[in-house]
C-alpha cells in the first residue's frame, strides 16, 4: 500500500504527526500528496482510457505493433500523445511489440553459376519507385515436417512489395513468379535493377532469362554475405516474428499461405514502416505522386 495512503487512511485515530514518524515521511510530504489527489485522478483516467485505445491498436496489429507504430497510429487518429507515454502505459499493461529470431538459411548457391555485379553495395534507398528492387526466399515450416517458401520482390523506396509466390519447392520458377508477379502489378519493370543474393535460383539461366525479358538489370552482393540483401532479410525477419509469434509452424499448409497472404496485404495496406515515417507503403507511394493519377495496387 502507498505510505502516504496508509496516513490517510489512519489519520484520525493516531493523527498525522505521529503516523508520519513511525512510517518515516515528511508532513510536508503527505500534505502534497492529499492537495495533488485530483490531479493524479484525473491523470490516472487518462491513461485508463489511452491504455484502451492502446490495446486495440495492438490487437488490430496482430500483438506485433511496438511504441513506435502505436504511437503513430494514435497520432494519425488525432491523439496527442508522445512516446514516453505510449511506453509507460504500454510497460502498465504488460503489452510490448514482437521481437526479431534468428533466420533460417535458405540460400543455396552455385558455384559454377554466373554472377552479376553488385549494383546496391549496401544503399537500400531509391528515389523514385520502379527503380531499385531487393528480393529474397524465406522458408514457412509446417508441423508435419515439410516447408512452403515464399519469394518477395520489395521495391527499396516505397518498402512496398509488388510481387510474391508462394510453392512446396525453391525451384527457379518461385522466383520467376514473384518477378512476373511484380510485372503485372507496376505494369513494366524496363531499367529497373533487381538485387539479391547468390541463391541458385536467382543465379540460374532461367531467371537470368526471365529479367532480361522484363529489361531488369540483375545485381547480386557478396558470396555468404546477408548483409549485402540486408533489407530483403528485415523484411523476411518481419514476416515471420509477425506470423507465427513465437509458434515453431503453422499447423497445415493451408494455414501458412493464408497467413502469408494476410500479412502481405496488410503489409502494403496497413503495416506502418519506421523507414517511411510510420506510412505504410502504399500511402508512401500515394504520397509522392499527383493525386489525378494511381500507381496500380499490388499482386
Amino acid at each position: 500500500m502507498n505510505r502516504f495512503q496508509f496516513v490517510a487512511d489512519h489519520q484520525r485515530r493516531y493523527g498525522v504527526k505521529r503516523l508520519c514518524q513511525v512510517i518515516g515521511v515528511a508532513r510536508s510530504s503527505f500534505y502534497h500528496w492529499k492537495a495533488t489527489a485530483a490531479d493524479r485522478a484525473t491523470r490516472s483516467a487518462a491513461d485508463d482510457r489511452l491504455a484502451a485505445r492502446i490495446r486495440v491498436v495492438h490487437q488490430e496489429s496482430g500483438g506485433t505493433y511496438g511504441v513506435p507504430r502505436i504511437t503513430a497510429e494514435l497520432r494519425e487518429a488525432g491523439h496527442l500523445v508522445n512516446h514516453k507515454r505510449v511506453a509507460r502505459v504500454m510497460h502498465g499493461i504488460g503489452l510490448s511489440g514482437l521481437r526479431l529470431r534468428r533466420r533460417h538459411r535458405t540460400t543455396i548457391g552455385d558455384p559454377a553459376a554466373a554472377k552479376a555485379p553488385d549494383l546496391i553495395q549496401r544503399d537500400f534507398t531509391a528515389e523514385a519507385p520502379n527503380t531499385h528492387y531487393v528480393g529474397d526466399i524465406t522458408y514457412l515450416p509446417i508441423a508435419d515436417g515439410t516447408f512452403c517458401y515464399l519469394a518477395t520482390v520489395m521495391d527499396l523506396c516505397s518498402r512496398r512489395l509488388v510481387g510474391w509466390a508462394i510453392a512446396d519447392h525453391m525451384r527457379t520458377e518461385l522466383v520467376i513468379d514473384a518477378l512476373r508477379a511484380a510485372e503485372r502489378t507496376r505494369g513494366s519493370l524496363a531499367g529497373a535493377i533487381f538485387h539479391a543474393d547468390h541463391g541458385a535460383q536467382y543465379t540460374s539461366r532461367a531467371f537470368a532469362d526471365a529479367c532480361r525479358e522484363a529489361g531488369v538489370t540483375q545485381s547480386m552482393g557478396a558470396v555468404g554475405s546477408s548483409a549485402d540483401n540486408a533489407a530483403a532479410e528485415s523484411l523476411n525477419a518481419a514476416f515471420k516474428r509477425e506470423t507465427l509469434q513465437g509458434a515453431r509452424w503453422w499447423d497445415s499448409e493451408r494455414d501458412a499461405r493464408l497467413a502469408a497472404f494476410g500479412w502481405l496485404h496488410r503489409y502494403n495496406t496497413r503495416r506502418r514502416h519506421s523507414y517511411l515515417g510510420q506510412r505504410s507503403p502504399i500511402a508512401y507511394e500515394d504520397s509522392l505522386i499527383p493525386s489525378s493519377a494511381t500507381l496500380p495496387e499490388a499482386a
